[in-house]
């Protein structure tokens, strides 16, 4: 079975495919294990910067896709250019958008979120993280409260509207329980 390591090994072999950058895309539908997988794999990666589509302003009722702009003209674009990359973290407690995170074009960025592995995304590689919807709605009243189990419907049928569309072509598929990977 493959590790997060040699995951970081064969991403590492990659050609670059956004500027400079070999950039991971880590999709899911909400509260599978993106966040933490994304995490693993960057101490794996030597501290690759980690984009989260979290930091992001993005409605329940517009379903996940809308943050996508968002992060293409923030991120993507100056990436291309081989230009850090910057925008104002949301901060959803508050909120309101809170500091200001810097990219810079490095050798491997990933980005972590629901929609994230469109086809559109200049991704070297795409990974996809799953669990069984009850898990996910454990982890994400854990994460955000109760008081929004109804967002949570509304966001899970806008999700698996989303997937129904644009389905995600994975690399390789992730238990996001166990992290264990498979390769596609």
């Amino acid at each position: 079975m493959p590790t997060v390591a040699d995951v970081a090994a064969r991403i590492a072999r990659l050609e670059p495919s956004c500027g400079p950058s070999r950039l991971v895309a880590i999709d899911g539908p909400g509260g599978s294990g993106k966040t933490t997988f994304a995490g693993l794999l960057s101490e794996a990666l030597n501290g690759a910067p980690v984009v989260h589509s979290d930091d992001f302003p993005i409605p329940w009722d517009q379903g996940p896709e809308s943050w996508f702009t968002h992060l293409e003209r923030a991120v993507l674009e100056p990436l291309r250019r081989g230009s850090p990359a910057s925008f104002l973290r949301y901060d959803w407690r508050r909120g309101t958008y809170a500091d200001r995170v810097e990219v810079p074009p490095v050798e491997v960025v990933i980005v972590e979120g629901v929609s994230v592995a469109r086809a559109s995304c200049p991704a070297a590689i795409r990974m996809w993280v799953e669990v069984p919807r009850e898990i996910r709605r454990a982890r994400v009243a854990a994460r955000d409260g109760v008081g929004h189990t109804a967002d949570w419907l509304a966001w899970t049928a806008a999700e698996d509207a989303w997937f129904a569309r644009e389905p995600v072509e994975a690399d390789a598929r992730v238990d996001g329980t166990t992290f264990e990977i498979t390769w596609s």
